[in-house]
């Protein structure tokens, strides 16, 4: 199978389950099924909590799960950061810290989904909003992804491409619509300017 053809999408959530609601693992795990039964890879903080069981959600469809660690070997990893290996294909090390790593993270993804999710998700959402990047919000988990609405509204900048939506099947579809319109328009653009080169 042609991997390169497929869509990246990152999920980004609580490492704990804490300020989640009760029924947010299950659907991190629905979420990441979702992403690979849509012909897409899933990229995480190759974390614990949403993240964790998102990529085991793939797993379990049989996808691709690529991971971005805060840590800069396999054993910092596990041994300094207690992070997890067994959801994973593929860990990249980036050596970054924490806030490095989600600067990584999300820019190596076509787009984002946030679910419950702390401060460092609230961190990922806020690069993904500034990059333009298409983020779907699955709402009703709790944490950040219940309060987007709120930051948004007092952000001043409008919704930008940002979609919500409690249904994880429903949410996953429009953002890989959203991603390939994106793209086509990317393709379109670029074109557009290599004819002119040509005639000049």
């Amino acid at each position: 199978m042609d991997y390169t053809k497929h869509y990246k999408i990152c999920v980004s959530g609580a490492a704990a389950l804490d300020p989640c609601s009760p029924n947010a693992k299950k659907l991190a795990i629905e979420v990441g099924r979702q992403i690979v039964e849509q012909k897409a890879i899933i990229l995480t903080g190759a974390t614990t909590g949403i993240p964790y069981w998102s990529a085991v959600g793939a797993k379990q469809a049989g996808g691709i799960s690529i991971g971005f660690s805060p840590a800069t070997t396999e054993k910092e990893h596990i041994k300094v950061y207690h992070l997890p290996v067994d959801a994973f294909d593929l860990i990249i090390y980036t050596g970054s810290g924490y806030a490095g790593r989600n600067l990584l993270l999300t820019r190596a993804a076509d787009a984002v989904v946030t679910i419950c999710g702390r401060m460092g998700t609230l961190n990922e959402f806020t690069i993904a909003f500034e990059d333009k990047k298409p983020i779907g919000v699955l709402e009703g988990t709790g944490g950040t992804a219940d309060k987007i609405d709120f930051l948004l509204k007092g952000g001043y900048r409008g919704p930008k491409r940002v979609i919500g939506s409690s249904n994880p099947e429903a949410l996953v579809k429009t953002l890989i619509k959203m991603v390939k319109e994106q793209k086509d328009s990317n393709h379109k653009t670029k074109k557009g300017r290599s004819k002119t080169k040509k005639k000049s």
